[in-house]
């Protein structure tokens, strides 16, 4: 005897017209990703030090931090252009230096920046210092791109292989449109995009094709089991067998997500609240972006069988007159 779970999220047998919303779903994520390739230009994403170069220093002081104070220091030690800031509690800053020129100087640019801090809170505690030069941090944008445009021509091959090529296109399709608005988002949230980013859009892109592949395969079963219903109805039908599977694992990543945005510190914080949008916008990209798509695609061609006319049934008069 199986067991049974304790609640849905949905109740079984939902017959919600998904399919209805198709033009405003694709009209809306439209709308937003070509705002988002407008942010990417302006006002652009806050490059971090892996692809920016230069000094980040992090630190504690004993109390609520003065900034003006801070500065004062900083300018004493013969420190210019430092972008200092609060991130977590009152007490927790970061200082940004500019890239440095050697290695000699990141050094000394580390230490004045301690004897800074020492002066105006003594008790000040280091938590950090990381240095990148320019040629090392150009390479690693370089490497971000190149792994990001890697992995969606692997998940296209992989989909193809498994499915036939519009359910391929859709779900790279989809997935374009899932970077772009993420992109958007790390643009107005002023995120620092790093190595870390890249990882959390990779991140997001392996959860967004999985889901959508456990839709597509719903789909391609349900071609095979109703020959004759329209592909809009089969469309509609197969994320609403779906539906408590991709909800349920949706909130499964968002709650565990959560406490790390909330309580996981700068780096851990900003990767997962990337992560919390990425799964909210691949979550719904799966129902109302890759699935408007398949139907437009495949209309005509999944469904070739539906739409061919029946041969007419042999008559009374032609079976007794035979030819």
């Amino acid at each position: 005897m199986f067991l049974r779970p304790l609640f849905r999220i949905v109740p079984d047998g939902t017959k919600i017209a998904f399919m209805r919303g198709r033009f405003l779903g694709l009209l809306v994520s439209a709308l937003l990703s070509s705002l988002s390739v407008v942010l990417f230009f302006y006002p652009g994403l806050n490059l971090g030090i892996d692809f920016r170069g230069g000094i980040v220093i992090e630190a504690k002081t004993p109390g609520p931090a003065d900034f003006a104070k801070i500065r004062t220091a900083l300018a004493g030690q013969r420190i210019t252009g430092a972008g200092v800031q609060r991130f977590g509690g009152p007490d927790d800053i970061l200082i940004r230096l500019e890239n440095p020129k050697s290695e000699t100087a990141t050094q000394a640019s580390a230490d004045r920046v301690r004897a800074a801090l020492a002066q105006a809170f003594p008790g000040t505690k280091v938590m950090r210092v990381d240095a990148v030069g320019s040629s090392v941090s150009a390479e690693l944008f370089r490497n971000g791109m190149l792994a990001l445009a890697i992995s969606l021509v692997m998940i296209l091959a992989y989909i193809w292989f498994r499915f036939e090529w519009e359910f391929a296109v859709g779900a790279v399709v989809t997935l374009l449109l899932d970077i772009t608005k993420t992109i958007g988002f790390l643009a107005i949230t002023r995120l620092p995009f790093d190595l870390v980013m890249v990882a959390a859009i990779l991140t997001i892109l392996g959860y967004s094709t999985n889901d959508k592949v456990v839709v597509y395969d719903r789909v391609r079963e349900n071609l095979r089991k109703y020959k004759t219903m329209p592909l809009r109805a089969l469309i509609d039908l197969s994320i609403n067998e779906t539906l408590n599977r991709t909800l349920g694992t949706s909130m499964t990543v968002f709650l565990a997500s959560l406490p790390l945005a909330l309580f996981g510190g700068s780096t851990l914080s900003a990767f997962a609240w990337t992560m919390l949008f990425g799964i909210i916008v691949g979550t719904s990209s799966s129902i109302f972006i890759a699935a408007p798509i398949l139907l437009f695609l495949g209309e005509h061609r999944l469904r070739k069988d539906a739409h061919a006319p029946r041969p007419a049934k042999p008559t009374a008069a032609r079976l007794k007159g035979g030819t």
